[in-house]
Protein backbone atom coordinates (compact mmCIF):
# COMPACT_ATOMS: atom_id res chain seq x y z
CA UNK A 1 0.00 0.00 0.00
CA UNK A 2 1.38 3.35 -0.78
CA UNK A 3 0.40 6.56 0.62
CA UNK A 4 -2.53 7.08 -0.95
CA UNK A 5 -4.22 10.60 -2.56
CA UNK A 6 -7.16 10.89 -0.26
CA UNK A 7 -5.35 9.05 3.26
CA UNK A 8 -7.76 10.51 6.29
CA UNK A 9 -6.47 8.32 9.78
CA UNK A 10 -8.37 9.25 12.37
CA UNK A 11 -9.73 7.75 16.22
CA UNK A 12 -12.25 9.13 18.99
CA UNK A 13 -10.19 11.90 19.66
CA UNK A 14 -8.25 13.31 16.38
CA UNK A 15 -8.89 13.08 12.58
CA UNK A 16 -6.01 13.75 10.16
CA UNK A 17 -6.91 14.43 6.47
CA UNK A 18 -4.78 15.51 3.59
CA UNK A 19 -3.99 19.17 3.50
CA UNK A 20 -5.58 21.24 0.60
CA UNK A 21 -4.87 24.71 -0.66
CA UNK A 22 -7.69 26.26 0.59
CA UNK A 23 -7.15 25.52 3.95
CA UNK A 24 -4.88 28.71 4.49
CA UNK A 25 -8.41 29.96 5.69
CA UNK A 26 -8.39 27.29 8.68
CA UNK A 27 -4.59 28.27 9.27
CA UNK A 28 -4.04 31.69 9.19
CA UNK A 29 -5.10 32.41 13.09
CA UNK A 30 -2.60 30.14 14.11
CA UNK A 31 0.42 31.86 11.42
CA UNK A 32 -1.24 35.45 12.49
CA UNK A 33 -1.51 35.21 15.97
CA UNK A 34 0.59 32.73 17.31
CA UNK A 35 4.24 33.51 16.24
CA UNK A 36 6.14 31.42 18.60
CA UNK A 37 4.61 28.22 16.70
CA UNK A 38 7.30 29.00 13.98
CA UNK A 39 10.80 29.38 16.71
CA UNK A 40 12.44 26.10 15.50
CA UNK A 41 10.72 25.57 11.87
CA UNK A 42 13.02 25.04 9.12
CA UNK A 43 9.84 26.33 7.24
CA UNK A 44 8.09 29.31 9.31
CA UNK A 45 4.45 30.12 8.77
CA UNK A 46 4.19 33.01 10.37
CA UNK A 47 2.47 35.38 7.59
CA UNK A 48 -0.12 34.53 5.14
CA UNK A 49 2.65 34.68 2.70
CA UNK A 50 4.67 32.43 4.64
CA UNK A 51 1.79 30.16 5.01
CA UNK A 52 0.70 29.89 1.32
CA UNK A 53 4.45 29.44 0.95
CA UNK A 54 4.35 26.62 3.43
CA UNK A 55 1.59 25.11 2.25
CA UNK A 56 2.55 25.19 -1.09
CA UNK A 57 5.19 23.50 -0.63
CA UNK A 58 4.01 20.71 1.29
CA UNK A 59 1.85 19.76 -1.44
CA UNK A 60 4.78 20.28 -4.29
CA UNK A 61 6.46 17.55 -2.17
CA UNK A 62 3.03 15.43 -1.96
CA UNK A 63 2.69 15.20 -5.98
CA UNK A 64 6.43 13.84 -5.84
CA UNK A 65 5.14 11.20 -3.64
CA UNK A 66 7.80 12.16 -0.62
CA UNK A 67 5.49 13.48 1.43
CA UNK A 68 1.82 13.34 2.92
CA UNK A 69 0.97 16.84 4.72
CA UNK A 70 -2.74 16.81 7.01
CA UNK A 71 -4.32 18.91 8.78
CA UNK A 72 -5.60 18.15 12.22
CA UNK A 73 -9.27 18.49 13.68
CA UNK A 74 -9.28 17.87 17.30
CA UNK A 75 -12.65 16.24 17.83
CA UNK A 76 -13.27 17.16 21.24
CA UNK A 77 -13.67 20.71 20.18
CA UNK A 78 -14.35 20.19 16.71
CA UNK A 79 -11.87 23.12 16.21
CA UNK A 80 -8.89 22.60 13.55
CA UNK A 81 -5.23 22.04 15.81
CA UNK A 82 -2.49 22.25 13.38
CA UNK A 83 -0.74 20.41 11.15
CA UNK A 84 1.95 17.20 10.82
CA UNK A 85 3.22 15.01 8.12
CA UNK A 86 5.09 12.22 6.76
CA UNK A 87 8.07 13.12 4.88
CA UNK A 88 11.10 12.25 3.00
CA UNK A 89 9.58 8.71 1.92
CA UNK A 90 12.17 5.86 0.83
CA UNK A 91 10.23 2.83 -0.51
CA UNK A 92 13.12 1.17 -1.48
CA UNK A 93 14.80 1.29 2.16
CA UNK A 94 11.73 1.16 4.02
CA UNK A 95 11.84 4.16 6.05
CA UNK A 96 9.98 7.82 6.35
CA UNK A 97 9.74 10.87 8.70
CA UNK A 98 7.40 12.38 10.72
CA UNK A 99 7.88 15.65 11.23
CA UNK A 100 6.57 19.31 10.46
CA UNK A 101 4.09 19.17 13.18
CA UNK A 102 2.69 21.91 15.22
CA UNK A 103 -0.40 22.39 17.48
CA UNK A 104 -2.16 25.82 18.34
CA UNK A 105 -1.33 26.61 22.12
CA UNK A 106 -5.13 25.32 22.69
CA UNK A 107 -3.99 22.13 21.67
CA UNK A 108 -0.79 21.34 23.36
CA UNK A 109 -0.36 19.07 26.24
CA UNK A 110 -3.80 17.82 25.89
CA UNK A 111 -3.32 14.51 24.45
CA UNK A 112 -3.32 15.64 20.96
CA UNK A 113 -0.40 14.72 19.35
CA UNK A 114 -0.27 11.62 21.00
CA UNK A 115 -3.00 10.17 19.39
CA UNK A 116 -1.78 11.85 16.38
CA UNK A 117 1.56 9.81 16.59
CA UNK A 118 -0.68 6.45 17.32
CA UNK A 119 -2.37 6.83 14.11
CA UNK A 120 0.80 7.97 12.32
CA UNK A 121 3.09 5.36 13.34
CA UNK A 122 0.70 2.39 13.14
CA UNK A 123 0.03 3.17 9.79
CA UNK A 124 3.46 3.32 8.43
CA UNK A 125 4.32 0.26 10.43
CA UNK A 126 1.61 -1.75 10.06
CA UNK A 127 -0.13 -0.67 6.84
CA UNK A 128 2.85 0.49 4.71
CA UNK A 129 4.76 -2.32 6.42
CA UNK A 130 7.68 -0.05 6.75
CA UNK A 131 11.21 -0.99 9.14
CA UNK A 132 11.51 2.45 10.40
CA UNK A 133 10.31 6.17 11.21
CA UNK A 134 12.22 8.50 12.04
CA UNK A 135 11.87 12.48 13.80
CA UNK A 136 14.36 14.77 13.59
CA UNK A 137 14.43 18.25 15.70
CA UNK A 138 16.07 21.27 16.59
CA UNK A 139 18.96 20.19 19.26
CA UNK A 140 17.83 22.93 21.09
CA UNK A 141 14.03 22.20 20.92
CA UNK A 142 13.71 20.70 24.47
CA UNK A 143 10.09 20.95 24.29
CA UNK A 144 9.66 18.93 20.84
CA UNK A 145 12.42 16.71 21.74
CA UNK A 146 10.87 15.90 25.05
CA UNK A 147 7.50 14.97 22.93
CA UNK A 148 9.02 12.56 20.66
CA UNK A 149 11.00 10.76 23.48
CA UNK A 150 7.61 10.33 25.45
CA UNK A 151 6.21 8.56 22.74
CA UNK A 152 8.65 6.27 22.44
CA UNK A 153 11.58 7.78 20.32
CA UNK A 154 14.84 6.73 20.82
CA UNK A 155 17.37 9.50 20.50
CA UNK A 156 20.48 8.31 18.24
CA UNK A 157 22.23 11.14 18.07
CA UNK A 158 23.07 15.10 16.99
CA UNK A 159 23.48 16.24 13.34
CA UNK A 160 25.91 18.99 13.65
CA UNK A 161 24.95 22.28 11.49
CA UNK A 162 23.10 19.95 8.63
CA UNK A 163 20.63 22.24 7.63
CA UNK A 164 20.24 26.02 7.01
CA UNK A 165 17.37 27.40 9.18
CA UNK A 166 15.57 31.31 9.50
CA UNK A 167 18.39 32.01 12.20
CA UNK A 168 21.33 30.40 10.37
CA UNK A 169 22.57 26.91 10.77
CA UNK A 170 21.23 24.50 12.92
CA UNK A 171 21.84 21.17 14.36
CA UNK A 172 19.45 18.65 14.33
CA UNK A 173 18.42 15.77 16.69
CA UNK A 174 17.67 12.51 15.37
CA UNK A 175 15.22 9.98 16.76
CA UNK A 176 13.44 6.84 15.53
CA UNK A 177 11.02 3.78 16.31
CA UNK A 178 11.65 0.11 14.47
CA UNK A 179 9.09 -1.90 13.74
CA UNK A 180 10.22 -4.56 16.02
CA UNK A 181 10.54 -2.00 18.93
CA UNK A 182 6.85 -0.83 18.02
CA UNK A 183 5.02 -4.23 17.72
CA UNK A 184 6.93 -5.24 20.71
CA UNK A 185 6.52 -2.30 23.48
CA UNK A 186 5.94 0.97 22.00
CA UNK A 187 2.52 0.67 20.67
CA UNK A 188 1.04 -0.74 23.59
CA UNK A 189 3.13 1.98 26.02
CA UNK A 190 1.93 4.55 24.00
CA UNK A 191 -2.00 3.07 24.10
CA UNK A 192 -1.65 2.95 28.18
CA UNK A 193 -0.67 6.72 28.30
CA UNK A 194 -3.23 8.20 25.76
CA UNK A 195 -5.82 5.98 27.87
CA UNK A 196 -4.44 7.25 31.44
CA UNK A 197 -4.72 11.20 30.00
CA UNK A 198 -8.22 10.43 29.45
CA UNK A 199 -8.94 8.78 32.52
CA UNK A 200 -7.54 12.36 34.22
CA UNK A 201 -9.40 14.41 32.25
Amino acid sequence: MELENELILENDSVLLRPLKKEDITLLKEFSLNEPELWKYSLTPADGLENLKNYIDLALQEKELKTSYPFIVLDKSTNKIAGSTRYYDYRKSHSTIQIGYTWYGKEFQGTGLNKNCKLLMLQFAFEKLNLERVEFRADATNTKSIAAMKSIGCVEEGILRSNCIAPSGRRDSIVLSILKKEWLDSVKSQLIIKITNSKEKV
